[in-house]
């Protein structure tokens, strides 16, 4: 086992989260997208903003995607 299998399964544990309900490879696909596309603080705040709305129920099914696809066309504002 690798050490971000590892770690996945660690947390999950200690979360109380079942591993099967992460896909560990779309949320990093997320956040290199919104680190790179957005900016780098952006990837982590995203990453526990999805949680937020899929702890509280509101995710949408692809949110994921939606979120991709919104860092994928982020376009910075001309002042940066």
């Amino acid at each position: 086992m690798n050490v971000l299998a590892e770690w996945t399964a660690l947390a999950c544990e200690e979360l109380g989260i079942d591993p099967a309900r992460v896909d560990r490879d779309a949320l990093l696909d997320l956040t290199k997208e919104v680190a790179h596309g957005v900016t780098r603080p952006a990837a982590p705040l995203t990453a526990y903003l999805l949680g937020l709305a899929e702890g509280s129920g509101t995710a949408s099914p692809d949110a994921i995607e939606r979120l991709t696809r919104l860092a994928q066309n982020w376009e910075r504002p001309t002042g940066e």
